[in-house]
């Protein structure tokens, strides 16, 4: 018996071998290549053309949402959820980029403490070597705006060097345990500067990835000037960053509405990504497929927090498929407080009457739209650099008038405000917008 018990185990770990040894052959290599003077993604040898957004699993994760929209491929910002992600990957057809978390000066990692880089190396093979294999990796992307740091006035300053001596040596790793996989890290911004530092002390980088949002419109010219001649993607592009809006007089920045910040989002990835003529630009990823807080609730979500999809996805569809989805969301153009937009600097009287209005209407001509005003108290803590913010406590009014996208309400007592609209068509889309107001006496 006994030696029947070990004849099944050798067979056992014969055919371990074999599974292990036909899934590591069937593991596609990805390249980069410049064919007629373009590079592109090659899966072996079909030629793979990004349509993408960025997925931070805990802020949504609607995969069947991104198929049906016609995505291809999603990135994430680490693997603490790596399993879930890439096996919903496989279901749906999706590449995936492939986060590798590391520490940011932003955040305080001290790349001058030898012992914890080394440790976090460590980490970082144990990684690569848990998922390498999987044949939806499209490639690896080790850390994110690691370039991001701020001086005590707020101006960006540079990173330690040591910053990039770390990923040179993650770099060097996943090129000799994973040939299949390219890599990059990515940049906020296309500042010059830093990416000089970063290729001087990473030259074996396969492509460049940057982070741009108002920037991407002029993306291509600014790459061009960087001199730099490695691919590129654009691995977080979306609306108009809060960086680059105007403010109120109190400081408090100030979000496109829903329709306007839609439009903006297809006008510039047209210009800088669709329409880009380098031949350098392998695609992009749009930020955030889910629901996030970063000033607001709504400034970079694709989707509200109940689940509804925005007018950004609508377009999304279009540029992926050909056309838009046979429901499209409400559109909103503008939004009003006692009416003055948000660039007029609207203060208040505490216990007073005032109105507000959205305006909207269905593209589809045939839903009855519903409306829904929140309002809400500023952010206290501000995030840097994507960091969890905490969204701030809604604010209980008395209503007078809720009617046809027009909201009369009793004003609170002093301070700075929010004041938010959501416009549903009942079929799983929703518009909106929101004014900052201060309230004083």
């Amino acid at each position: 018996m006994k030696n029947i018990a070990l004849i099944f185990l050798f067979i056992s770990f014969l055919s371990f071998l074999g599974d292990m040894q036909l899934h590591a052959q069937e593991v596609p290599k990805v390249t980069i290549r410049e064919v007629e003077g373009q590079y592109n993604f090659y899966i072996n040898e079909t030629k793979f053309e990004i349509k993408g957004v960025g997925i931070n699993y805990v802020d949504g994760h609607d995969f069947e949402a991104l198929s049906k929209a016609g995505g291809n491929a999603f990135r994430t910002w680490g693997t603490y959820n790596a399993c879930e992600e890439l096996k919903a990957a496989k279901q749906y057809g999706f590449m995936v980029a492939m986060g590798i978390n590391i520490g940011k000066e932003l955040w305080g990692f001290d790349y001058n403490d030898k012992r914890a880089v080394a440790k976090q190396l460590k980490k970082v093979k144990s990684t690569i070597k848990a998922y390498k294999n999987h044949p939806n990796i499209l490639c690896w992307v080790v850390g994110n705006e690691l370039n991001l740091l701020f001086d005590e006035n707020g101006k960006l300053k540079m990173v330690n060097p040591k910053v990039y001596d770390a990923v040179s040596e993650i770099i060097d790793f996943i090129h000799k345990e994973d040939p299949n996989h390219p890599v990059t890290t990515t940049f906020a911004g296309v500042i010059d500067e830093h990416l000089k530092v970063a290729l001087e002390r990473c030259p074996q980088m396969d492509m460049v990835s940057v982070q741009v949002y108002g920037d991407l419109e002029t993306v291509e010219q600014r790459m061009k000037d960087t001199g730099i001649t490695k691919p590129y993607m654009i691995t977080e592009f979306g609306p108009m960053g809060f960086w680059e809006m105007p403010k109120t007089s109190w400081g408090r920045e100030i979000e496109e509405v829903s329709g306007p910040k839609a439009d903006g989002i297809l006008r510039r990835m047209q210009k800088g990504i669709i329409n880009n003529t380098s031949g350098k630009c392998l695609g992009g990823f749009a930020f955030e497929w889910g629901q996030k807080q970063e000033r607001t609730p709504t400034w970079y979500g694709m989707f509200h927090k109940d689940g509804n999809q925005t007018e950004t996805i609508d377009h999304l569809t279009k540029v992926w498929t050909g056309s838009y989805p046979e429901n499209r969301a409400p559109r909103v153009d503008s939004i009003q407080l006692k009416g003055l937009k948000s660039v007029q600097n609207i203060y208040l009287k505490p216990n007073q009457k005032y109105t507000a209005r959205v305006f909207a209407h269905d593209p589809n001509q045939e839903d009855v739209l519903e409306y829904k005003w929140v309002v809400s108290k500023e952010v206290v803590v501000r995030s840097e650099g994507g960091e969890k913010e905490l969204e701030p406590p809604r604010v209980p009014i008395k209503i007078i008038e809720n009617e046809n996208g027009s909201f009369t309400f009793i004003s609170p007592k002093e301070g700075e405000y929010r004041i938010f609209a959501y416009v549903y068509d009942g079929k799983g889309k929703v518009g909106g917008g929101n004014i900052p107001f201060l309230v004083r006496n």
